[in-house]
């Protein structure tokens, strides 16, 4: 690029004018930016009871729908912390989040129409503490 020693007037005036008012200019990078869903949205459950858990999943469901995203990635844990065994009234398998919000979800109908699959995460992305989840395009 061969850069110009002597700018005109004329050049000046017409670069100082953009600087100021810059609208005029299409910008097909922002355009295309808005039609690209994002790809994965996290979120961590340790800590929650099971009625917190049920709670968050549907409002992080539906935040993640809104905004395009194509996947939830939900950290339950592996229940090995658990203190459900010590109660003879809870399953032990169903009192953990990881079994018990997939079946949450399936059971209901708003979410699941919001939903493609549930299946257990990657090993990399967390294998049996986690639920990947993929999201319908709406």
């Amino acid at each position: 690029m061969i850069k110009k020693k002597d700018l005109s007037q004329e050049d000046k005036k017409t670069w100082e004018d953009y600087i100021k008012d810059p609208t005029g200019i299409y910008d097909k990078d922002n355009k295309n930016q808005r039609n690209i869903r994002k790809e994965r949205f996290k979120f961590d459950l340790h800590g929650f009871t099971l009625e917190e858990a049920n709670s968050k999943v549907r409002e992080v469901i539906t935040y993640c729908v809104e905004k395009k995203f194509k996947e939830l990635l939900l950290i339950t844990g592996k229940g090995i912390h658990s203190t459900n065994e010590e109660d003879t009234y809870v399953s032990k398998n169903f009192g953990k989040l990881k079994y018990s919000v997939p079946d949450f979800i399936k059971s209901d109908t708003e979410l699941n129409n919001l939903i493609i699959s549930i299946n257990e995460a990657a090993t990399k992305d967390g294998g049996e503490g986690a639920i990947l989840i993929k999201l319908k395009k709406l």
